[in-house]
Protein backbone atom coordinates (compact mmCIF):
# COMPACT_ATOMS: atom_id res chain seq x y z
CA UNK A 1 0.00 0.00 0.00
CA UNK A 2 1.57 3.53 -0.91
CA UNK A 3 3.03 5.66 2.28
CA UNK A 4 1.93 9.30 0.84
CA UNK A 5 4.03 10.46 3.61
CA UNK A 6 7.20 8.70 1.63
CA UNK A 7 6.09 10.04 -1.76
CA UNK A 8 5.68 13.80 0.55
CA UNK A 9 9.01 13.40 2.13
CA UNK A 10 10.95 12.99 -0.66
CA UNK A 11 8.86 15.76 -3.09
CA UNK A 12 9.44 18.24 -0.18
CA UNK A 13 12.63 17.32 2.10
CA UNK A 14 16.39 16.32 1.92
CA UNK A 15 18.14 15.94 4.50
CA UNK A 16 21.99 16.56 3.73
CA UNK A 17 24.93 15.60 5.63
CA UNK A 18 27.62 19.16 6.13
CA UNK A 19 30.38 17.20 5.11
CA UNK A 20 32.08 19.77 3.31
CA UNK A 21 33.64 23.50 4.26
CA UNK A 22 30.70 25.22 1.80
CA UNK A 23 27.82 22.95 3.83
CA UNK A 24 29.08 23.45 6.87
CA UNK A 25 29.73 27.25 6.52
CA UNK A 26 25.70 26.98 5.79
CA UNK A 27 25.45 25.11 8.27
CA UNK A 28 26.74 27.37 10.78
CA UNK A 29 25.71 30.52 9.70
CA UNK A 30 21.28 28.73 9.16
CA UNK A 31 22.23 28.66 13.37
CA UNK A 32 23.19 31.96 13.46
CA UNK A 33 20.16 33.38 11.74
CA UNK A 34 17.90 31.72 13.92
CA UNK A 35 19.38 30.95 17.08
CA UNK A 36 21.05 34.44 16.96
CA UNK A 37 18.76 36.58 15.36
CA UNK A 38 15.69 34.98 15.51
CA UNK A 39 15.23 33.50 18.79
CA UNK A 40 17.77 35.71 20.09
CA UNK A 41 17.62 32.38 22.76
CA UNK A 42 19.98 33.48 26.00
CA UNK A 43 24.00 32.44 25.39
CA UNK A 44 23.50 32.97 21.92
CA UNK A 45 24.06 36.76 21.63
CA UNK A 46 24.97 37.97 18.34
CA UNK A 47 28.01 39.86 18.96
CA UNK A 48 29.68 37.21 20.08
CA UNK A 49 29.69 35.59 16.14
CA UNK A 50 30.75 38.52 14.24
CA UNK A 51 31.43 36.27 11.23
CA UNK A 52 27.80 35.65 11.12
CA UNK A 53 28.45 32.19 11.99
CA UNK A 54 27.51 30.09 15.48
CA UNK A 55 29.72 27.68 16.26
CA UNK A 56 31.50 26.07 19.32
CA UNK A 57 34.22 23.19 20.11
CA UNK A 58 32.05 20.54 20.16
CA UNK A 59 31.77 21.38 16.32
CA UNK A 60 35.24 19.41 15.71
CA UNK A 61 33.69 16.27 16.91
CA UNK A 62 29.92 16.09 15.69
CA UNK A 63 27.83 15.13 12.44
CA UNK A 64 25.68 17.94 11.03
CA UNK A 65 22.51 18.09 9.34
CA UNK A 66 20.68 20.55 6.76
CA UNK A 67 17.38 19.99 5.94
CA UNK A 68 16.63 21.31 2.49
CA UNK A 69 12.97 22.72 1.36
CA UNK A 70 13.14 20.92 -2.58
CA UNK A 71 10.21 23.50 -4.07
CA UNK A 72 12.11 27.32 -2.56
CA UNK A 73 15.73 25.21 -2.88
CA UNK A 74 16.25 27.02 0.87
CA UNK A 75 18.23 25.39 3.60
CA UNK A 76 15.15 26.12 6.29
CA UNK A 77 16.66 23.82 9.32
CA UNK A 78 19.20 21.17 10.63
CA UNK A 79 20.60 19.36 13.80
CA UNK A 80 23.73 18.64 15.01
CA UNK A 81 25.00 15.17 16.26
CA UNK A 82 27.84 15.33 19.03
CA UNK A 83 30.28 12.43 19.34
CA UNK A 84 32.69 11.15 21.25
CA UNK A 85 35.82 12.91 21.12
CA UNK A 86 38.66 11.03 19.68
CA UNK A 87 41.54 13.19 21.40
CA UNK A 88 39.59 13.06 24.63
CA UNK A 89 37.36 9.80 25.28
CA UNK A 90 36.60 10.82 28.45
CA UNK A 91 35.17 14.66 27.23
CA UNK A 92 31.73 15.10 28.82
CA UNK A 93 28.99 15.54 26.65
CA UNK A 94 26.93 19.12 26.64
CA UNK A 95 23.85 17.51 28.97
CA UNK A 96 26.65 16.41 31.51
CA UNK A 97 27.40 19.46 32.39
CA UNK A 98 24.97 21.83 31.66
CA UNK A 99 21.66 20.08 32.81
CA UNK A 100 20.95 17.38 36.18
CA UNK A 101 20.60 13.88 35.20
CA UNK A 102 18.83 11.61 37.77
CA UNK A 103 21.30 8.77 38.68
CA UNK A 104 17.98 6.77 39.64
CA UNK A 105 16.55 6.94 35.86
CA UNK A 106 19.72 6.49 34.43
CA UNK A 107 23.65 6.02 34.64
CA UNK A 108 25.52 7.50 32.49
CA UNK A 109 28.70 5.30 33.50
CA UNK A 110 27.10 2.14 31.88
CA UNK A 111 26.72 3.76 28.80
CA UNK A 112 28.63 2.59 25.84
CA UNK A 113 30.15 6.27 25.01
CA UNK A 114 31.75 4.99 21.64
CA UNK A 115 27.99 4.18 20.90
CA UNK A 116 25.77 7.57 21.79
CA UNK A 117 25.48 11.04 20.89
CA UNK A 118 23.75 13.64 21.97
CA UNK A 119 21.51 15.74 19.86
CA UNK A 120 21.89 19.50 19.27
CA UNK A 121 20.82 22.43 17.08
CA UNK A 122 17.83 21.14 16.57
CA UNK A 123 16.69 24.13 14.52
CA UNK A 124 13.91 25.43 11.80
CA UNK A 125 13.84 28.67 10.43
CA UNK A 126 10.50 29.95 12.24
CA UNK A 127 7.96 30.08 9.37
CA UNK A 128 8.27 26.65 8.50
CA UNK A 129 7.78 25.83 12.41
CA UNK A 130 4.81 23.67 13.99
CA UNK A 131 5.83 25.23 17.12
CA UNK A 132 5.19 28.51 15.84
CA UNK A 133 2.67 27.99 13.94
CA UNK A 134 0.51 26.32 16.66
CA UNK A 135 0.82 29.74 18.56
CA UNK A 136 -0.11 31.34 15.39
CA UNK A 137 -3.19 28.78 15.27
CA UNK A 138 -4.49 29.42 18.57
CA UNK A 139 -4.11 33.61 18.98
CA UNK A 140 -6.33 33.50 15.50
CA UNK A 141 -8.86 31.06 16.80
CA UNK A 142 -9.03 33.31 20.44
CA UNK A 143 -9.51 36.16 18.00
CA UNK A 144 -12.55 34.41 16.25
CA UNK A 145 -10.09 34.39 12.74
CA UNK A 146 -10.61 31.18 10.92
CA UNK A 147 -8.03 28.35 10.40
CA UNK A 148 -5.56 29.06 6.79
CA UNK A 149 -5.56 26.36 4.39
CA UNK A 150 -2.17 24.46 4.18
CA UNK A 151 -0.86 22.21 1.56
CA UNK A 152 1.18 20.21 3.81
CA UNK A 153 -1.40 17.26 4.39
CA UNK A 154 0.42 14.19 4.36
CA UNK A 155 3.91 15.80 6.02
CA UNK A 156 3.30 18.68 8.19
CA UNK A 157 6.01 19.08 9.87
CA UNK A 158 9.48 19.84 8.61
CA UNK A 159 10.53 19.01 12.35
CA UNK A 160 9.85 15.40 11.66
CA UNK A 161 11.77 15.62 8.46
CA UNK A 162 15.10 16.44 10.70
CA UNK A 163 14.00 13.31 13.10
CA UNK A 164 14.32 11.39 9.88
CA UNK A 165 17.88 12.66 9.01
CA UNK A 166 19.12 12.05 12.57
CA UNK A 167 18.22 8.54 12.96
CA UNK A 168 18.93 7.36 9.20
CA UNK A 169 22.65 9.46 10.18
CA UNK A 170 22.83 7.40 13.46
CA UNK A 171 21.81 4.30 11.56
CA UNK A 172 24.87 4.17 9.61
CA UNK A 173 27.73 5.72 12.09
CA UNK A 174 26.49 2.94 14.63
CA UNK A 175 24.95 5.26 17.10
CA UNK A 176 22.46 3.38 19.56
CA UNK A 177 21.96 5.75 22.49
CA UNK A 178 20.77 9.28 22.56
CA UNK A 179 21.02 12.10 24.81
CA UNK A 180 19.98 15.41 24.62
CA UNK A 181 19.11 18.61 26.61
CA UNK A 182 15.42 19.75 24.77
CA UNK A 183 13.02 21.87 25.35
CA UNK A 184 9.69 20.03 26.67
CA UNK A 185 8.19 21.37 23.51
CA UNK A 186 9.68 19.88 21.27
CA UNK A 187 10.25 16.74 22.87
CA UNK A 188 6.01 16.83 23.22
CA UNK A 189 5.93 17.38 19.41
CA UNK A 190 8.29 14.67 18.77
CA UNK A 191 5.88 12.41 20.66
CA UNK A 192 2.78 13.08 18.37
CA UNK A 193 5.00 10.70 16.16
CA UNK A 194 6.09 8.36 19.05
CA UNK A 195 9.12 9.47 18.53
CA UNK A 196 10.11 11.42 21.93
CA UNK A 197 12.91 11.05 24.65
CA UNK A 198 12.61 10.15 27.88
CA UNK A 199 12.88 12.78 30.81
CA UNK A 200 15.89 11.61 33.09
CA UNK A 201 15.95 14.78 35.25
CA UNK A 202 14.18 18.68 36.13
CA UNK A 203 14.07 21.80 34.23
CA UNK A 204 16.92 23.68 34.19
CA UNK A 205 18.07 26.85 32.39
CA UNK A 206 20.15 26.57 29.61
CA UNK A 207 19.47 28.19 26.37
CA UNK A 208 16.29 28.55 28.46
CA UNK A 209 14.01 25.70 29.84
CA UNK A 210 15.33 22.72 28.71
CA UNK A 211 15.33 18.73 30.69
CA UNK A 212 17.72 15.90 29.68
CA UNK A 213 16.24 13.46 27.63
CA UNK A 214 17.78 9.98 27.25
CA UNK A 215 16.59 7.11 24.06
CA UNK A 216 17.75 3.63 23.05
CA UNK A 217 17.01 4.23 19.47
CA UNK A 218 16.25 0.45 19.13
CA UNK A 219 13.43 0.85 21.43
CA UNK A 220 12.05 4.37 20.38
CA UNK A 221 11.63 2.53 16.82
CA UNK A 222 10.36 -0.32 18.11
CA UNK A 223 7.26 1.61 20.00
CA UNK A 224 6.77 4.16 16.61
CA UNK A 225 6.23 0.98 14.53
CA UNK A 226 4.06 -0.65 17.19
CA UNK A 227 1.68 2.46 17.15
CA UNK A 228 2.44 4.48 14.06
CA UNK A 229 3.58 2.26 11.31
CA UNK A 230 3.80 4.97 8.58
CA UNK A 231 5.83 6.70 10.65
CA UNK A 232 8.94 3.39 11.20
CA UNK A 233 8.23 3.04 7.45
CA UNK A 234 9.05 6.76 6.85
CA UNK A 235 12.35 7.15 9.28
CA UNK A 236 13.57 3.50 8.25
CA UNK A 237 12.77 4.00 4.21
CA UNK A 238 10.98 0.91 4.65
CA UNK A 239 12.92 -1.18 6.85
CA UNK A 240 15.89 -0.48 5.09
CA UNK A 241 17.86 1.52 7.72
CA UNK A 242 18.12 -0.34 11.01
CA UNK A 243 19.58 0.91 13.72
CA UNK A 244 22.31 -1.23 15.63
CA UNK A 245 21.22 -3.12 18.96
CA UNK A 246 23.29 -1.95 22.04
CA UNK A 247 24.59 -5.36 23.29
CA UNK A 248 25.11 -5.09 27.21
CA UNK A 249 26.98 -7.16 29.60
CA UNK A 250 25.13 -8.24 33.50
CA UNK A 251 26.97 -5.26 34.98
CA UNK A 252 25.97 -2.80 32.04
CA UNK A 253 22.06 -3.72 32.02
CA UNK A 254 20.63 0.03 32.61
Amino acid sequence: MPNDMLSAFDEYFEVITADTPELLEQAFRLRYAVLCTEARLPGFEAACYPDGMETDDYDRHAHHLLLKHRPSGDFIGGARLIFPDPSDPGKLFPVEQHTQIDPALIDISKLSRQHTAEITRFILVGRYSRRREQRRRSERSAAGEKREPTDRRYFPHPELAIAVGIIRLCARQGITHWLSAMEPALNRLLGHHELQLDPVGPLVDYHGPRRPYYGEIAKVLDRVRTNNLPIWELVTDQGRVQPLFPVYTPDQAL
